[in-house]
């Protein structure tokens, strides 16, 4: 659905009542929400009364928000899926690529399908502070080095495609991930934020509908009521969760006989760790094997809380100062020759293209 726009000059704007511009948000929102209407352009279309006239509002213009989108990606796991699911690609000088290729077409086609603010977050390295909280924490470990040898370089193609990347090393890129969420969140021109992962870490940032997970590999959304339909808890029990019943994706095994439907059923009563009774025959909710799991618990609560501090994501990481700054705006110069690299011309002459259609 497209509309005809006509010009209205800045005369015929400073006419425009207030009783108007608030009839002209409300048509907007009713064809908003049949899809009909970008509200990432420069501008808002709007409908004025029976002249039929469409007008077109520049922020400037008129003190009228833009609602905006936000998507935050995981490189690093969109760089392990694709190495894993794509052919072996090796540059001029025998490197591989593929992987790096993969990502970056994968995020090239999100700018193509109306993505317009996105950040990248990536493991610089893999270990991170967590590593010394707990001595099985994940690490580069039997990692293939050719999938290894390709961070850097993911990190590197994406900005020259003009994309905001945080390359995360005494943190990891979950935390990135968060740290962006918390901070896009306090801004009222943000409607919301997809963080793109499959992670369960991640399910904790998600806040009502407005910051939600995106998987982007099924296309499952999961809002705050998808989290609770997955894992039984809402997202402020999600740290509290993994560390019963373990991350072996991070390296934490959670508590023994702690499993995923007891968890669920013990925080879903009391949230967290520390109001879960000592005593089960104070549990207000009937578990099989409740006794055995409470000694368990008693037993190793420190443990469980040293697992939850593993799980739990931070969020004060300064990245960005606006969310203005995760703008696309185009791709830089050297995109050109890391396309050349990557054996995909084609991307540089799309990216160029789009950029210059929303220019117009």
């Amino acid at each position: 659905m497209s509309h005809r726009v006509r010009g209205c000059s800045p005369r015929e704007l400073s006419r425009l009542s207030t009783v108007e511009v608030s009839g002209f948000l409300r048509r907007l929102l009713a064809i908003g929400t049949k899809g009909g209407l970008n509200w990432h352009c420069p501008g808002v279309i709007a409908w004025k009364g029976q002249q039929q006239t469409w007008a077109l509002l520049t922020r400037n213009s008129l003190n009228i928000p833009i609602f905006m989108k936000i998507f935050l990606v995981d490189g690093t796991y969109e760089l392990f899926r694709h190495f894993y699911a794509l052919p072996s690609i090796s540059d001029r000088n025998g490197r591989e690529i593929g992987a790096v290729r993969g990502v970056v077409g994968s995020v090239l086609s999100m700018l193509v399908d109306e993505v317009t603010h996105i950040g990248v977050a990536t493991d610089h390295v893999i270990e991170s502070f967590r590593n010394k909280l707990w001595p099985g924490y994940k690490s580069g470990a039997g990692i293939d080095p050719a999938l290894l040898g390709q961070f850097s370089f993911l990190e590197d193609a994406l900005t020259s495609l003009g994309v905001m990347v945080w390359p995360m090393k005494e943190l990891e890129a979950d935390d990135g991930l968060a740290s962006a969420a918390a901070c896009a969140i306090t801004d009222q021109r943000v409607e919301q934020i997809l963080i793109c992962t499959p992670d369960k870490d991640l399910l904790q940032c998600v806040k009502g509908c407005r910051v939600v997970q995106l998987d982007r590999r099924t296309g499952t959304i999961r809002d705050a009521n998808g989290v609770l339909t997955k894992l039984g808890v809402p997202p402020k029990s999600v740290p509290d969760y993994l560390a019963l019943v373990g991350d072996t994706a991070d390296g934490f095994p959670g508590l023994v006989g702690w499993g995923a439907k007891s968890a669920s059923l013990v925080l879903g009563r009391y949230s967290h760790l520390e109001a879960i009774p000592d005593n089960p025959a104070d549990w207000a909710v009937k578990i099989r094997g409740a006794k055995r799991l409470a000694e368990q618990l008693v037993r190793n609560r420190d443990l469980a809380i040293r697992f939850r501090e593993l799980a739990t994501l931070r969020t004060n990481e300064a990245l960005f100062e606006s969310v203005d700054e995760l703008h696309w705006r185009g791709p830089k110069p050297e995109f050109l020759a890391l396309c050349d690299v990557l054996k995909a011309p084609a991307y540089f002459k799309r990216a160029c293209s789009l950029a210059e259609s929303r220019a117009l």
